[in-house]
């Protein structure tokens, strides 16, 4: 009797051991690793592959195979930087912006430049040949430099002066992105860093106040225009196309046969999808050549046709999850630099899937931004899962003592 009761309360113990080991283990991996952060960001890059997929079956250029090649470098990159600390770069400032600076003008570097479509705004590594879009990287990079500059006020900008000093630090990579040639590229800079910015502590009334001047100065520049071009003869302050898809954003009906085409096309693919969609490869529209850059620019509209509405609802649902998980990030990080790394990077993502969904349903001008994690293009992909790692990183390293 006595045996069979040690023996009983031997396995009770094991038991309660093996129990204790399971706890622990799945504390060490959410302490380590942010669930629904990974969770969302599996669900996209998921929901990327089978769209780029089913792009492939009628788009040539949309290489199924290059697709998986950077999803992997790309997880690779993501883990390498999960695993690096990095608060060290609070205290770098002037490091980061003359490594922006760099990056964002190598693509004019003779022996790297690259053109594509016409553009000179990639660059081909030396002795592999792989050819990659910097200004993607000079889009992390910027977000730590304003982060690492607004750390140092502690959540308080007491003065007009240093907000003033702030914003004119965002400005110099902005507008070398923009005298670089990509002005889709410069409004996420732009965005990333002026989130930073007001949550480093700006006041209200400064932050609207910017608004406002911004807003007379855009308008400024596109009535003044039409006046410089005409005096040197040449686009000067805007390109033609950039004025002709500003003018389709105001009345889609204006050309529907020249710079409304795109957006009149992904109109029509978007609402031809209906409330499930045409299934995978019917995507008329992109199949049958009317929609240019079905895979990349316009690949929502791709999307939208093929799995309809309740695709579209799956898509925006993942997106929710990555961006509140991620705040969730910030707030619970004790570094103020760390903090404000992510909601810069909250910021960059936001600005991304607000811009591009709404450019394909016409609430937004037509710019080349990327839909994060969709869209056909290695180097995007190697930014996003690098902004992954950061947040994951980030929640990590989240105690002052880890």
């Amino acid at each position: 009797m006595a045996t069979a009761a040690q023996g009983r309360s031997s396995s009770a113990s094991s038991l309660k051991r093996v129990n204790k080991k399971v706890v622990s283990s799945r504390n060490s991996f959410s302490q380590r690793v942010n669930v629904p952060v990974l969770v969302a960001t599996l669900g996209l890059v998921i929901y990327g592959i089978l769209v780029i997929w089913t792009a492939s079956l009628s788009i040539s250029n949309a290489s199924f195979p290059r697709h998986l090649v950077g999803v992997g470098l790309g997880a690779i990159l993501s883990i390498l930087v999960w695993r690096t600390d990095l608060r060290g770069l609070a205290n770098m400032s002037t490091v980061l912006l003359v490594l922006d600076i760099i990056v964002i003008f190598s693509p004019y570097i003779p022996g790297l430049s690259y053109n594509a479509k016409g553009m000179t705004g990639w660059v081909q590594i030396p002795l592999i040949g792989l050819t990659f879009q910097p200004v993607e990287l000079a889009k992390i990079i910027t977000t730590f430099f304003i982060a690492g500059l607004g750390a140092q006020y502690n959540g308080h900008i007491d003065t007009v002066r240093d907000y003033v000093k702030l914003c004119g630090m965002l400005a110099v990579p902005f507008l070398c992105v923009l005298a670089a040639g990509d002005l889709g590229s410069g409004l996420v800079v732009f965005a990333g860093g002026a989130v930073i910015i007001m949550m480093s502590g700006a006041k209200r009334e400064w932050v609207l106040s910017t608004i406002a001047i911004l807003i007379g100065l855009v308008s400024l520049l596109l009535a003044a225009d039409s006046v410089v071009d005409a005096l040197l003869g040449k686009d000067v302050l805007i390109k033609q196309y950039q004025m002709n898809r500003l003018l389709v954003f105001i009345d889609p009906s204006a050309d529907t046969s020249g710079a409304g085409y795109n957006l009149m096309q992904s109109l029509i693919a978007v609402g031809s999808g209906g409330f499930f969609g045409k299934g995978i490869g019917n995507a008329t529209q992109a199949a049958e050549g009317f929609l240019p850059e079905a895979h990349t620019d316009f690949v929502f509209a791709l999307l939208s046709e093929e799995f309809g509405f309740v695709g579209a609802i799956i898509l925006l649902a993942l997106f929710v999850l990555l961006i509140f998980s991620s705040i969730r990030v910030a707030v619970k990080s004790d570094s103020l630099f760390l903090k404000l790394v992510a909601v810069g990077l909250v910021g960059m993502w936001t600005f991304q899937i607000f811009e591009n969904i709404g450019m394909c349903i016409g609430l937004m001008p037509i710019t080349g931004i990327p839909l994060p994690f969709i869209s056909f293009g290695s180097s995007s992909m190697l930014m996003q899962f690098t902004m992954v790692g950061i947040i994951q990183s980030i929640w990590s390293h989240r105690s002052k003592a880890a």
